[in-house]
């Protein structure tokens, strides 16, 4: 009996000790950062802002859950897309449950913290106790704590926007709603009188764009590659014949 009882007692604590695994795990994947918000309280931050996704940003899947990012967030524009949990602790007004923002704008001058988000008001709003949105709002400045977590919009498919100043020799295109990483590290396009993928470049914010020679001949296929994990995905002909500059084209695919 006595051997059974010590049993249970070592079953138990074995138990205990991986809970408090768990949970030491769980909470150290937290960093450090320094949040702001700008734009209305109840806003989206700005009208699309730096990344280039317009009003979308303050519509559904974004619903102005979303961030302008410092330097080191933004990166150039290679950052517009990737997702993060924000939350707060250290204020009274501050619930401790993780907000999901997506970084769509830049805010070059946070640079008083190595990780810097100007959220919309939205999103720093949420990070309250029901009630005290407009409290934590007041506080201007806090320090947050972050973490990288994959992007998801349910129903949804990689977006591609065509830019408006797009013809038969040059080709840009915005790209949004990408599952996963969020943010891209390359992307090629393969034109419908080819086997042959040709790298483009990267314009601004979530714009990549191709110059051509001689005429692009459509349909054109895309193909992206994420710059959190590699990740590579192929949008097969997504771009059709008789393609318009400024209309928005949306894929079959998505991680």
């Amino acid at each position: 009996m006595a051997l059974v009882s010590q049993t249970s007692m070592a079953l138990l604590t074995l138990v205990a000790i991986f809970c408090l695994l768990n949970v030491a795990k769980s909470q150290s994947n937290w960093s450090p950062a320094g949040a702001t918000w700008y734009g209305s309280p109840n806003g989206a931050g700005s009208d699309g802002g730096a990344c280039g996704y317009g009003n979308a940003v303050g519509q559904v899947p974004f619903s102005s859950l979303v961030s302008a990012g410092g330097p080191s967030l933004f990166k150039s524009g290679i950052g517009c897309g990737a997702c993060y949990q924000v939350r707060c602790i250290e204020n009274t007004a501050c619930s401790g449950n993780p907000v999901t923002v997506v970084i769509t704008d830049e805010c070059s001058s946070c640079t008083s913290e190595a990780v810097h988000f100007d959220l919309s008001g939205t999103a720093f709003g949420a990070m309250a106790n029901s009630g005290q949105a407009d409290q934590l709002r007041n506080v201007g400045i806090l320090s947050i704590q972050y973490r990288r977590v994959a992007c998801n919009y349910p129903g949804r498919t990689i977006t591609f926007q065509v830019d408006s100043g797009s013809n038969a020799y040059y080709f840009a295109t915005l790209i949004k709603y990408i599952n996963g990483d969020g943010d891209l590290n390359a992307v090629e396009l393969k034109q419908g009188n080819s086997n042959t993928w040709s790298s483009m470049q990267h314009s601004w914010g979530a714009v990549w764009r191709i110059n051509s020679g001689s005429g692009l001949q459509p349909p054109f296929s895309i193909r992206i590659t994420t710059a959190e994990s590699g990740d590579t995905i192929v949008a097969n002909n997504v771009i059709p014949v008789g393609w318009q500059p400024g209309q928005t084209y949306t894929s079959t695919v998505n991680f």
